[in-house]
């Protein structure tokens, strides 16, 4: 099985695809001015206590403030406040927590007015993104992921993943571990970790402390607010999380994303530094990987099974619903049970991938097509549970009901990916008018003259629709090789078919769009 990632840059962020065989499983949209990852750790400042909630609401700088459950506080939250006041008093030195004092736990039935009080300076991580009208929610129980390890301050003990079966690997590496993990730090092995050297082990875990060491130095200084520890962006983590052999390809378009991208990987696993690979192509990047068409393909509504049949996919404030559908198949098959077992299987695949791409988070509850012996509706629960092993987020799988219902219960830590397939057009704005498609050409090539003689422009491209693209350069002598001769300049199309065919735009060397400044002569002149 083949994994490629491929990062779509522009001006406010990037989008991030995953394809395993070719296929999309996994989309990212990572938005330049999107603080609260999951994962950042901020010095924070209790605004408000609310008993009735056991809660409390940080600031941490987001327009709304942030949440805090007692639960989340962990039961080191003394130990970090006391490490917050030594550091802050410039009485400690020591950031790698080597003869810290740990302060007694916490109950774990206690109130959290005995533990926090209001104005507060406190050590946050951000465990849920902001989603719809809440802010992040929060956890003081601090953690630092590698790609191997997990580094865990203030705990002493070592947990090894419950994936990794072998007792004699597990016991290996959690003697291992003990035994050169720092004081006053708890380890967790992640599940990669099973097979690897002493040497990666401790490259990871020295890679943890020292991240920890340098968001300490930052705390000296912080003010309310402030990020202390970054997590890495989500390319990165994607990467940190799935690197492995069958990873064949990181393509990118921005060349600080390709050097970020490629010290990384060097970081990790130099021997994988050659898969990085900067595109050059003509087309847009996820155009010609055909990425853009699936997007608009799998992110409607109803979503084709590959031998027939459908999915129709609901989204509630309360839940997400999914209902599969046999729709013609059911007409090519003589023996209906075989038919709703076939479909559902199908069915299944589609629908793992599309909770992984949309990121659906929550209460998901399928209605798969009714079947009637009890071991096809095991065959589909198992089905279900081996596609659900490869997500990354924590999920649970029930069995059927007797009426063919399946509940997903899936972690939800970012808001949903949804993306509107249905287009309004973007020519009429839904008049129903546009201007006559017949001038469009005209009208384009009145732009460019504009742009080429008074704006005097130099290295223009042009995205348009792929029907104006071949308009414009078929034949030996094209229109395009026309203006060459017309103006001394190559002008560069670029097929762009999310645009429809009445618009397009000019771009700088760049990529940003130009603006025409066609000033009209009014009538009365």
């Amino acid at each position: 099985m083949s994994t490629e990632l491929v990062i779509d840059s522009s001006q406010n962020g990037s989008r991030i695809a995953l394809l395993r065989n070719k296929n999309l499983v996994e989309l990212h949209v990572e938005e330049e001015d999107n603080k609260f990852k999951v994962g950042d750790i901020y010095l924070g400042s209790v605004k408000k206590i609310v008993n009735g909630l056991n809660a409390a609401f940080i600031d941490v700088g987001y327009e709304k403030d942030a949440f805090l459950h007692y639960q989340d506080l962990g039961p080191n939250i003394n130990s970090l406040s006391k490490l917050i006041k030594l550091i802050k008093n410039n009485n400690f030195a020591s950031y790698n927590l080597k003869g810290f004092e740990k302060a007694p736990e916490i109950d774990k039935l206690g109130k959290i007015s005995q533990v926090l009080s209001k104005s507060n300076q406190i050590l946050v991580q951000v465990v849920k993104e902001p989603i719809s009208t809440k802010g992040p929610r929060l956890s003081c129980e601090l953690s630092l992921a590698g790609r191997f390890l997990v580094l865990v301050p203030f705990s002493d003990t070592v947990n090894v993943s419950k994936k990794i079966r072998s007792a004699e690997e597990r016991k290996r590496l959690s003697r291992l571990i003990t035994s050169i993990k720092p004081a006053n730090f708890g380890v967790i092995i992640r599940t990669v970790a099973e097979g690897q050297s002493v040497t990666e082990l401790d490259k990871d875990l020295r890679n943890l402390v020292e991240s920890w060491e340098e968001g300490m130095n930052k705390l000296l200084k912080a003010k309310t607010r402030d990020k202390v520890i970054g997590e890495m962006s989500m390319a990165s983590s994607i990467i940190r999380d799935l690197l492995n052999e069958s990873f064949d390809a990181i393509t990118v378009e921005d060349e600080v994303i390709f050097d970020q991208m490629r010290t990384y990987i060097r970081t990790i696993a130099p021997e994988k530094e050659k898969i990085v690979k900067l595109y050059n192509g003509k087309a847009k990047l996820f155009e010609s990987f055909g990425i853009e068409k699936q997007i608009k393909s799998l992110f409607g509504q109803t979503i084709s099974l590959p031998q027939g049949g459908y999915l129709i996919i609901e989204h509630t404030e309360a839940l997400h619903v999914v209902d599969v559908n046999s729709g013609n198949k059911s007409n090519q098959e003589s023996d209906q049970e075989n038919t709703a077992l076939k479909t559902n299987l199908a069915a299944v695949k589609e629908i793992a991938r599309q909770l992984r791409l949309r990121d659906m988070g929550g209460i998901i509850v399928i209605d798969f097509i009714d079947m009637k012996k009890a071991d096809n509706k095991r065959v589909i629960y198992e089905a279900m549970k081996e596609e659900m092993k490869t997500d990354r987020s924590k999920n649970t799988v029930l069995p059927l009901t007797k009426f063919g219902l399946m509940q997903i219960t899936r972690q939800r830590v970012r808001p949903e990916m949804n993306i509107i397939t249905k287009e309004t057009c973007p020519s009429c704005n839904g008049t129903g008018k546009i201007q006559a498609s017949i001038l469009v050409a005209d009208k384009l090539e009145k732009d460019l003259d504009h742009l080429a003689v008074h704006q005097n422009e130099s290295k223009l491209k042009i995205g348009l629709h792929p029907y104006l693209h071949a308009y414009f350069t078929q034949g030996i002598v094209s229109k395009r090789v026309k203006w060459f001769f017309k103006y001394f300049k190559w002008v560069q199309l670029v097929r762009d078919s999310s645009l429809p065919v009445t618009e397009y735009n000019f771009l700088n060397e760049a990529g940003d769009i130009i603006e025409i400044n066609i000033i009209e002569n009014s009538e009365s002149e």
